[in-house]
């Protein structure tokens, strides 16, 4: 926070009872007034006598000025102010006014709604719990995890798997290779206009054979620094995906200052999700020397890399520029959420961009679609 003006850090001692002298705060205020905002929903419950508040709640933070629950303050936090900062105010928030209770104790966790918030607030907050609490973060983690599965795996499996060869009739009638389209289309003359239904007389089904070439190595490489929460749980959830396909041979890295090669757990995100330890620096140019070392075949490999760029521009222009002089593409998605919302160092983005790398920010569902039509080249 020694980055704001005097007026600036004042507000944020002092809160509302500085507003007398220094003028209330603009609601649009940018991110000082976030700042101020996110301090005002933990300590502001003081001014107003109350010491504690719901569990699925903020004190002051339930009303419309203060839209956030626990989860997303938690999240926002992570967001706004340094490590140290963010120790104190959640030490605050747990012992002091006891409103962490929702992602540190088992009974909140086991009834309250999964989210991608909730899921985010598990991540940052799991070495707070003990044994029991974990197996019920588990349980929340696995839910939403499941839920973004579903809404993924169709996709992904409909544009990397079998439907390129769907027109290969296959004579085993079973019910999983029924392709329901032709069949609606061959039997459409047996229209039963009295009864409105359809009479299926030859129903026709598809081979799931596939055929492939080469297979293609995505590397998928994650910044695990505090503001990459929501990123790592979509990256997680389509490197699982990817995994089971037999058109590519995937990995999953994270990193901070360190990195580490989650691979052995990729087909399990649940349990990759948990073994995650947000915060810390960042060292990318590291992480892209150890995906280097993965590489087999450059030109068929794809480096999938989320990352927020918040990083020496040099270092990390020399080992893309390696990559790709290699042949590896290089991806770097600036955010990768349904919401595309990730701040990120655009001056560092470009001069990654600049280097050879394709960089956005992304969804999930477009990330896939990208990543078919490099592999259909």
């Amino acid at each position: 926070m020694s980055t704001y003006d005097a007026e600036t850090r004042w507000r944020l001692i002092l809160g509302p009872a500085g507003n007398d002298g220094l003028g209330a705060t603009d609601a649009g205020a940018g991110n000082a007034g976030d700042l101020e905002r996110a301090l005002a929903w933990l300590y502001d419950r003081e001014a107003d006598g109350e010491a504690s508040r719901s569990i699925a709640r903020g004190g002051p933070g339930s009303g419309p000025e203060h839209p956030l629950d626990v989860p997303e303050w938690l999240n926002k936090i992570h967001e706004l102010f340094p490590k140290e900062a963010i120790e104190r105010l959640e030490s605050d928030a747990l012992h002091r006014y006891g409103i962490l209770d929702v992602v540190t104790r088992k009974e909140a966790l086991e009834n309250v709604t999964p989210s991608l918030s909730l899921v985010e607030a598990i991540l940052r907050c799991k070495s707070r719990m003990d044994s029991h609490v974990l197996d019920a973060a588990r349980a929340v983690v696995n839910k939403v995890v499941e839920d973004l599965k579903k809404r993924l795996c169709d996709e992904i499996e409909h544009r990397l798997g079998a439907t390129p060869f769907r027109h290969r009739r296959s004579r085993f009638r079973v019910a999983r290779n029924l392709d329901a389209l032709r069949t609606i289309r061959r039997n459409l003359q047996h229209w039963d206009p009295d009864k409105r239904r359809l009479v299926i007389e030859r129903p026709e089904f598809f081979a799931r054979v596939r055929r492939f070439g080469p297979r293609y190595q995505v590397i998928v490489l994650v910044d695990q620094s505090g503001s990459m929460a929501r990123n790592i749980i979509h990256a997680a959830v389509v490197a699982s995906i990817l995994w089971k396909l037999p058109s590519t041979r995937s990995h999953l890295v994270v990193y901070d200052t360190e990195v580490v090669d989650l691979t052995p757990y990729v087909d399990d995100p649940v349990e990759l999700l948990m073994r995650v330890q947000l915060g810390g620096g960042t060292d990318g140019a590291k992480a892209l020397q150890y995906a280097a070392e993965l590489v087999d075949v450059p030109h068929r490999t794809v480096l999938l890399w989320i990352t927020d760029f918040e990083d020496h521009a040099d270092n990390l222009v020399r080992e893309v520029t390696a990559l790709v002089g290699e042949g590896v593409t290089v991806f770097g998605a600036a955010s990768l959420d349904d919401q595309v919302c990730g701040a990120y160092d655009h001056g560092v983005a470009q001069a990654v961009a600049d280097a050879g790398a394709h960089v956005a920010a992304t969804t999930p569902s477009k990330l896939v679609g990208w990543l078919v039509e490099k592999m259909r080249r």
